[in-house]
């Protein structure tokens, strides 16, 4: 009987622990069985097979598909854009196809989660936009097509990050092959990627050619600007920038206070500052000139003669050593300063009928009448040349073509050598040099102001700029650009570049300056500032900016 009780008993046992382990074997059942009906199927407009899934027509970007999915494609679907964090809930994808989609734009982080990605496909389609950074965090990516899009450029460094990339498709697109594209170039050189041959369609010098020959000095990408720096709450008529001591100064003639106003480069705030003022009267000119270390300022003034100041280094002012004779300089317009076979001269275009114009020699302790020219022609401004290497003035005059004098070394003055042709009623005249070679502006206050060129016997006319109230064409020369500055009483001030292929001035920038006087330039702590006086406004200070249009 105990026989019998025991069997029956571990029987019983035995099919409690059947039923439970059939239990435990229903409920994984059920669970995965719930686990699968949680599990995403493939959304509308899409066909889906084991481990791949196409999209044709969607409206757009589907956020659920299989977890098995690894391909994903894109044909001829209707979203206009793929937009950031599009596919943050497909991580298992490693590739992704778009082809004759009408989206125009791919935006920022568009692929942001997808850190498995091989390949990706962007194809045939119409993008006008692609962001900088629509590729951050394609770390894995190895293949990379944006053929036939019509893409006419690609942002800057997009590509950057993507050291696994072995092949890049970038045929079938417009690529205006200007500065915007010339990172592609240097990336070009620099990565391990290949690259199809591509073409680009413009401009017209880059037309046609192969971007996979260009190199990147291929591309003149540099340019610069004037910018607005600093506004002087004063009017002037004249500017002149001056080195004495080591210092960089520039003074101002103010016409209406009646005084030179110097300032001085500031090296630890890197700005001009107040330094030092001349009281006179209707002051026109204060021109500085440095003779064996010593500091002069000639000022002109149109009432009560004028005069010449020397630094006095010990009480660190200005004194006042001598008068100009006041019968010869009645009105004085202009003054240039100049040195010949070692001996420093100055010379005073003065504008009166009864007045002359007058060059003034140093004799070791002051300035002498040297040479009066041609008096009662009302000469309004004087420039000092070297033509051919003998010294020139040009005479400009109200009432007379351009004068050209020639320093004779017997007689040691200046004699009429000819006159500029057909350039009547000629304010000013400022010249420059371009590979050695001999220009002129000259400049009218209305009608035409020219540029001419020294051909080795007389200067002739290659250019002309339209002059509204015009009564300064400074040319001006930073490194290895050569500028010229066309003012304006009625206008904005024009702002011309020398082009060498053309042999010409182009046009490059337009300055709001007030009633124009004066230009001039200051290089200082590798920076160019150019100082712009004005008659009836503010005096302004602009500095040259170099632009790199690539970056």
């Amino acid at each position: 009987k105990e026989n019998i009780s025991e069997h029956r008993m571990g029987y019983a046992h035995r099919s409690i622990r059947g039923c439970t382990f059939l239990l435990w074997v229903a409920t994984l059942l059920l669970l995965a069985e719930s686990r699968r009906a949680k599990q995403p199927r493939c959304p509308s407009g899409c066909t889906c097979t084991k481990d791949n899934a196409l999209c044709e027509n969607v409206r757009s970007v589907p956020h659920s598909f299989p977890p098995d999915v690894v391909s994903l494609s894109f044909v001829k679907s209707g979203f206009t854009e793929i937009a950031g964090g599009s596919f943050l809930h497909t991580p298992s994808l490693q590739l992704l196809l778009f082809t004759a989609n009408s989206f125009d734009s791919i935006d920022e982080d568009a692929f942001q989660g997808l850190p498995h990605l091989e390949y990706l496909f962007i194809e045939n389609n119409k993008i006008e936009s692609i962001s900088p950074h629509a590729f951050r965090g394609l770390k894995s990516l190895i293949h990379l097509s944006l053929a036939y899009n019509n893409l006419e450029t690609l942002p800057k460094d997009i590509f950057k990050g993507m050291d696994a990339l072995t092949k890049v498709d970038l045929r079938g697109n417009m690529f205006s092959c200007d500065c915007k594209l010339k990172w592609l170039v240097e990336w070009m050189y620099s990565t391990n990627a290949t690259v199809d041959q591509l073409y680009c369609s413009g401009p017209p010098p880059y037309q046609g050619r192969k971007i996979n020959d260009l190199v990147p000095r291929s591309f003149d990408c540099i340019t610069a600007e004037f910018a607005l720096k600093k506004t002087l709450a004063f009017e002037s008529i004249s500017v002149e920038a001056f080195t004495f001591g080591n210092d960089q100064y520039v003074v101002y003639a103010q016409p209406f206070s009646g005084k030179c106003s110097f300032m001085e480069w500031d090296h630890v705030n890197m700005e001009f500052r107040a330094y030092d003022t001349i009281e006179s009267t209707s002051t026109v000119v204060c021109k500085p000139m440095i003779i064996d270390n010593h500091l002069f300022i000639v000022v002109a003034q149109l009432f009560g003669g004028s005069h010449i100041y020397k630094m006095d280094s010990s009480a660190n002012k200005f004194i006042k050593i001598q008068d100009i004779d006041i019968l010869k300089i009645r009105k004085p317009n202009d003054i240039e300063t100049f040195r010949v076979d070692g001996e420093f001269f100055f010379v005073i275009a003065d504008s009166s009928k009864a007045g002359s114009t007058t060059v003034y020699k140093w004799n070791g302790n002051g300035f002498y009448s040297h040479q009066s020219l041609h008096p009662w022609y009302r000469d309004t401004d004087v420039e000092y040349l070297d033509i051919a290497g003998k010294p020139h003035l040009i005479l400009s005059s109200s009432s007379q073509r351009p004068v050209i004098y020639q320093w004779s070394r017997a007689q040691k003055q200046f004699d009429r050598r000819t006159d500029i042709p057909e350039m009547d009623d000629v304010y000013a005249v400022k010249h420059f040099k371009v590979k050695g070679e001999l220009f002129v502006c000259l400049t009218r206050f209305i009608g035409d102001s020219k540029v001419m060129k020294w051909d080795g016997s007389m200067f002739t006319e290659i250019q002309t700029m339209p002059s509204r109230g015009s009564m300064v064409f400074q040319p001006v020369s930073i490194g290895n650009w050569q500028y010229a500055i066309l003012g304006s009483d009625y206008s904005l001030t024009q702002v011309y570049q020398w082009d060498t292929k053309k042999g010409q001035f182009v046009h490059f920038q337009e300055l709001n300056v007030q009633a124009p006087r004066a230009f001039s330039l200051v290089s200082i702590d590798n920076r160019e500032f150019l100082l712009a006086s004005s008659f009836k406004g503010k005096t302004q200070i602009y500095e040259h900016l170099m632009i790199d249009l690539s970056s």
